[in-house]
């Protein structure tokens, strides 16, 4: 089995063609065109693509805190309407 430069699909060695993606010797995977596709970019930023690709997330705590406080609250009605019933 090779591997379509093209697409990544697999296919019998020997085949004319990908059934994948369609390429062949002259559109995908002769040695003139085998690495056409791939961006080898030699100016990354490497702080800036970790910064777009890994944004900090808002702390957990504070979305906690205020889920706390609504739940006591609603909790605090409910007991005093079950108490209102019974009593």
């Amino acid at each position: 089995m090779e591997t379509c430069p093209l697409c990544g699909g697999e296919f019998k060695k020997g085949s004319r063609a990908c059934p994948h993606c369609g390429s062949d010797e002259n559109t995908g995977w002769s040695d003139k065109t085998y690495l056409d596709n791939i961006d080898l970019g030699d100016d990354v930023d490497y702080e800036k693509f970790v910064k777009e690709e890994f944004p900090e997330s808002s702390p957990a705590p504070a979305k906690i805190c205020w889920r706390a406080i609504a739940g006591i609250v609603v909790l605090f009605f409910f007991l005093a309407a079950l108490l209102k019933i019974f009593l």
